[in-house]
């Protein structure tokens, strides 16, 4: 007969791991931005500490994720979805998950001040800015998404300081958008799919409405598609590389925005960028064809 004590640790580890969002680790695939555009994604060294980057961001997220839940435990327990989460259901204890967040940001920020201590600096900020954003500055309406697009920012520029490479302006101004359009995208889900309660679950909610999210996501999906297009035609971009085909990519670009707005408007997606960008077949296959054509160009040509 198993031991009990056993099968109770066994089930905390599993709620654990869950509420550390592996799923969600996805977004910090960012980190690789400054490996990739600087040409180093052959040479061992760069690679590796990009990948030990990687796994220290996974970290620091998992325990903003984890202190995150912790915090809105109450307002996820009436929320559809998110009241199946650990925390809020109750199988993972919030003094627990607590010891954990505190446990995982000290192994994590110590382990990115030895990596590097620019990278070091970049992780505190990202930590920081996040645990605030989890206490106060998500109730704020519009910093609340601003918010998300600085800690993308922050994934790519740490990424960058890691292996002591310059990166573009252009591209981190694409990442801050990007991540501003998926932002804006799931503040209109929430707001879609709570209805009259959506401020019960989010507080910031209540300063948006569905015409005024629809505004933010043009100019911000326009802003997007035209950072792109001007980055990959710069002269900066063309002397970097030694070629002009990058522009070859926009349609790629062109192709995901719509997509993903098709999904968000007519699917009623958006809730989720990471299971969209997993379940949504046309998507992922042009992530993947834009990963393949910018590796070809820059590495290639």
């Amino acid at each position: 007969m198993p031991d009990p004590k056993v099968c109770g640790i066994l089930i905390t580890m599993k709620a654990l791991i869950i509420s550390m969002r592996p799923k969600q680790w996805s977004k910090n695939l960012f980190v690789f931005a400054g490996l990739i555009f600087s040409k180093s994604l052959l040479e061992p060294e760069p690679l590796l500490t990009s990948v030990f980057a990687f796994a220290l961001f996974c970290l620091l997220s998992s325990a903003v994720y984890l202190f995150n839940d912790v915090m809105d435990y109450r307002e996820d327990s009436r929320h559809p979805t998110k009241s199946k989460r650990p925390i809020a259901s109750g199988a993972l204890n919030r003094t627990a998950a607590s010891i954990f967040a505190i446990v995982f940001s000290a192994v994590g920020l110590s382990l990115s001040f030895v990596l590097s201590p620019q990278f070091g600096a970049a992780a505190a900020l990202y930590t920081g800015l996040m645990f605030f954003y989890s206490v106060y500055l998500k109730k704020v309406m519009i910093v609340d998404v601003l918010c998300i697009a600085i800690g993308f920012v922050l994934r790519a520029s740490a990424g960058a300081l890691a292996i002591d490479v310059e990166i573009s302006s252009w591209l981190l101004i694409c990442t801050g958008l990007l991540a501003l359009f998926l932002g804006l995208s799931k503040r209109r889900h929430e707001l879609v799919i709570l209805e009259e309660t959506a401020s019960q679950h989010r507080f910031a909610l209540t300063g948006y409405s569905p015409p005024v999210l629809d505004q933010m996501i043009s100019v911000v999906t326009a802003s997007t598609v035209m950072a792109y297009a001007l980055y990959t035609v710069s002269a900066d971009t063309v002397a970097k590389f030694g070629t002009r085909l990058l522009g070859l990519t926009i349609p790629f670009v062109l192709f995901g925005v719509f997509r993903y707005l098709y999904l968000v408007h007519i699917k009623g997606e958006g809730g989720s960028p990471e299971r969209s960008l997993l379940n949504d077949r046309p998507l992922l296959v042009d992530i993947l064809l834009w990963v393949v054509a910018s590796g070809l160009i820059l590495y290639f040509t």
